[in-house]
């Protein structure tokens, strides 16, 4: 991945979850991981596509569009 491309996606997991309303226990507990799993994709400026499938499946959230964005937008 081109160094351009600065997506912290375990930021931004972070936030949605937060503007979403949901804590870091029930998220955790969604993905099958613990609260301290969680806590290191929330450091974690890439993930696991298969993580991430499951992550925006229970957000109910695209994320990947911001990689699909960043790319149309180069």
């Amino acid at each position: 991945m081109p160094n351009n491309m600065q997506i912290h996606i375990g930021l931004i997991i972070r936030d949605e979850l937060r503007r979403q309303g949901r804590t870091n226990a029930w998220l955790a507990e969604q993905i099958g991981i613990t609260p301290r799993a969680l806590q290191k994709i929330f450091n974690k400026q890439s993930i696991d596509t298969q993580q991430l499938t499951t992550i925006c499946t229970v957000l109910h959230t695209d994320l990947f569009r911001l990689y699909s964005d960043l790319l149309a937008n180069q």
